[in-house]
Protein backbone atom coordinates (compact mmCIF):
# COMPACT_ATOMS: atom_id res chain seq x y z
CA UNK A 1 0.00 0.00 0.00
CA UNK A 2 2.66 2.57 0.62
CA UNK A 3 6.07 2.78 1.76
CA UNK A 4 7.05 5.25 4.37
CA UNK A 5 9.76 7.79 3.67
CA UNK A 6 8.70 11.07 5.09
CA UNK A 7 5.74 9.56 7.06
CA UNK A 8 5.28 11.61 10.96
CA UNK A 9 3.16 9.77 13.57
CA UNK A 10 0.55 11.74 15.30
CA UNK A 11 -1.69 10.76 17.39
CA UNK A 12 -5.39 12.88 16.99
CA UNK A 13 -6.32 14.41 20.13
CA UNK A 14 -10.16 14.71 20.80
CA UNK A 15 -10.53 11.47 19.30
CA UNK A 16 -11.70 8.76 21.83
CA UNK A 17 -9.70 5.79 21.99
CA UNK A 18 -10.96 2.64 20.74
CA UNK A 19 -11.92 0.07 23.55
CA UNK A 20 -8.81 -2.60 24.32
CA UNK A 21 -11.10 -5.45 24.49
CA UNK A 22 -14.06 -5.52 22.03
CA UNK A 23 -14.07 -1.81 19.54
CA UNK A 24 -16.40 -4.24 17.71
CA UNK A 25 -15.32 -1.48 14.69
CA UNK A 26 -17.85 -0.94 11.78
CA UNK A 27 -17.26 0.89 8.56
CA UNK A 28 -19.78 1.80 6.30
CA UNK A 29 -18.87 3.41 2.73
CA UNK A 30 -19.79 4.54 -0.64
CA UNK A 31 -17.87 5.84 -3.24
CA UNK A 32 -18.81 9.85 -1.39
CA UNK A 33 -19.63 8.96 1.79
CA UNK A 34 -17.09 6.88 4.64
CA UNK A 35 -18.41 6.20 8.23
CA UNK A 36 -16.32 4.51 11.01
CA UNK A 37 -18.10 3.44 14.22
CA UNK A 38 -16.36 1.60 17.51
CA UNK A 39 -16.96 1.19 20.98
CA UNK A 40 -14.68 3.11 23.07
CA UNK A 41 -12.42 2.58 25.99
CA UNK A 42 -14.15 3.38 29.14
CA UNK A 43 -13.66 2.18 32.70
CA UNK A 44 -16.30 1.27 35.21
CA UNK A 45 -15.16 3.33 38.19
CA UNK A 46 -16.64 0.76 40.30
CA UNK A 47 -14.89 -1.92 38.63
CA UNK A 48 -12.58 -4.16 41.33
CA UNK A 49 -10.21 -5.52 38.55
CA UNK A 50 -11.09 -9.34 38.50
CA UNK A 51 -13.68 -9.62 36.49
CA UNK A 52 -14.02 -9.63 32.89
CA UNK A 53 -17.16 -7.91 30.97
CA UNK A 54 -18.15 -9.29 28.10
CA UNK A 55 -19.89 -7.23 25.46
CA UNK A 56 -21.08 -7.66 21.88
CA UNK A 57 -23.07 -4.99 19.05
CA UNK A 58 -25.89 -5.79 21.24
CA UNK A 59 -24.77 -4.30 24.82
CA UNK A 60 -26.53 -1.27 26.04
CA UNK A 61 -25.00 2.03 27.07
CA UNK A 62 -21.80 1.32 25.61
CA UNK A 63 -19.85 5.04 24.23
CA UNK A 64 -19.94 4.33 20.74
CA UNK A 65 -17.97 7.12 18.76
CA UNK A 66 -19.49 7.63 15.13
CA UNK A 67 -16.43 9.19 12.63
CA UNK A 68 -17.32 11.00 9.64
CA UNK A 69 -14.72 11.32 6.83
CA UNK A 70 -15.29 14.35 4.31
CA UNK A 71 -14.36 13.99 0.68
CA UNK A 72 -13.16 10.40 1.35
CA UNK A 73 -10.89 8.61 -1.04
CA UNK A 74 -9.21 5.33 0.19
CA UNK A 75 -9.87 3.23 3.05
CA UNK A 76 -8.14 0.27 4.27
CA UNK A 77 -9.73 -2.23 6.87
CA UNK A 78 -7.64 -5.30 8.05
CA UNK A 79 -4.55 -6.29 9.78
CA UNK A 80 -2.40 -6.45 11.62
CA UNK A 81 -4.07 -6.51 15.05
CA UNK A 82 -2.49 -5.41 18.10
CA UNK A 83 -0.32 -9.51 18.43
CA UNK A 84 1.25 -8.41 15.03
CA UNK A 85 0.83 -4.48 15.33
CA UNK A 86 4.82 -4.15 14.98
CA UNK A 87 4.96 -5.55 11.64
CA UNK A 88 2.88 -2.30 10.80
CA UNK A 89 5.15 -0.34 8.04
CA UNK A 90 4.10 2.55 10.38
CA UNK A 91 5.19 1.25 13.92
CA UNK A 92 8.69 1.74 14.02
CA UNK A 93 7.88 5.26 13.28
CA UNK A 94 5.89 5.54 16.97
CA UNK A 95 2.35 3.90 15.36
CA UNK A 96 0.55 2.24 18.31
CA UNK A 97 -2.08 -0.30 19.15
CA UNK A 98 -5.28 0.89 20.15
CA UNK A 99 -4.48 4.70 18.85
CA UNK A 100 -6.17 7.06 16.90
CA UNK A 101 -3.44 9.09 14.75
CA UNK A 102 -3.08 10.70 11.60
CA UNK A 103 0.26 10.55 9.18
CA UNK A 104 1.75 13.88 8.48
CA UNK A 105 3.62 13.83 5.65
CA UNK A 106 2.12 10.46 4.28
CA UNK A 107 3.64 8.19 1.77
CA UNK A 108 0.56 6.73 1.03
CA UNK A 109 -1.03 10.39 -0.21
CA UNK A 110 2.12 10.63 -2.35
CA UNK A 111 1.44 7.41 -3.73
CA UNK A 112 -2.07 7.99 -4.82
CA UNK A 113 -0.83 11.25 -6.50
CA UNK A 114 1.67 9.28 -8.44
CA UNK A 115 -0.75 6.47 -9.30
CA UNK A 116 -3.49 9.67 -10.32
CA UNK A 117 -0.95 11.80 -12.21
CA UNK A 118 -1.38 9.25 -15.53
CA UNK A 119 -4.96 11.02 -15.97
CA UNK A 120 -5.31 13.56 -18.46
CA UNK A 121 -6.50 16.06 -16.39
CA UNK A 122 -4.57 15.41 -13.01
CA UNK A 123 -3.72 18.12 -10.89
CA UNK A 124 -1.13 17.70 -8.35
CA UNK A 125 -2.73 20.39 -6.17
CA UNK A 126 -5.92 18.54 -5.23
CA UNK A 127 -3.95 15.97 -3.20
CA UNK A 128 -2.97 18.89 -0.87
CA UNK A 129 -5.68 18.72 0.90
CA UNK A 130 -5.39 15.10 1.80
CA UNK A 131 -5.15 13.46 5.16
CA UNK A 132 -4.26 10.16 6.31
CA UNK A 133 -6.09 9.13 9.23
CA UNK A 134 -5.08 5.69 11.28
CA UNK A 135 -7.41 3.92 13.92
CA UNK A 136 -5.73 0.58 15.46
CA UNK A 137 -8.10 -1.76 16.93
CA UNK A 138 -7.60 -5.08 18.66
CA UNK A 139 -8.09 -6.66 15.57
CA UNK A 140 -8.15 -4.89 13.10
CA UNK A 141 -6.84 -1.62 12.13
CA UNK A 142 -8.62 1.08 9.57
CA UNK A 143 -6.76 3.80 7.68
CA UNK A 144 -8.36 6.19 5.26
CA UNK A 145 -7.06 9.09 3.20
CA UNK A 146 -9.74 11.60 3.08
CA UNK A 147 -9.88 15.43 3.76
CA UNK A 148 -11.28 15.50 7.23
CA UNK A 149 -12.68 13.83 10.06
CA UNK A 150 -15.85 14.95 12.17
CA UNK A 151 -16.22 13.03 15.59
CA UNK A 152 -19.80 12.28 17.51
CA UNK A 153 -20.10 9.91 20.41
CA UNK A 154 -23.01 8.83 22.28
CA UNK A 155 -24.33 6.17 24.81
CA UNK A 156 -25.88 3.15 23.12
CA UNK A 157 -25.64 -0.06 21.54
CA UNK A 158 -23.17 -0.50 18.14
CA UNK A 159 -25.78 -2.02 15.98
CA UNK A 160 -28.24 0.59 16.69
CA UNK A 161 -24.96 2.86 15.01
CA UNK A 162 -24.26 0.59 12.63
CA UNK A 163 -28.42 1.01 11.50
CA UNK A 164 -27.85 4.71 11.32
CA UNK A 165 -24.81 4.54 9.66
CA UNK A 166 -26.69 2.61 7.01
CA UNK A 167 -29.36 5.27 6.99
CA UNK A 168 -26.96 8.05 6.21
CA UNK A 169 -25.56 6.17 3.37
CA UNK A 170 -28.40 5.83 1.64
Amino acid sequence: MYRPNEDRVVEVSGVPAPDVGAPLPTVVASEQKLLLAYACNTVDPGWDGTTVRVVDRDTPDQLVALIKFGRPYAHCFGPPNDEAFSGHPLATRGLRPYSVSEIVSSSWIVGLEKMNSVHPNHDPARFDSYRHFVFAFHDSTFECVAESMSVEVEAGRVVEMTRRMADELS
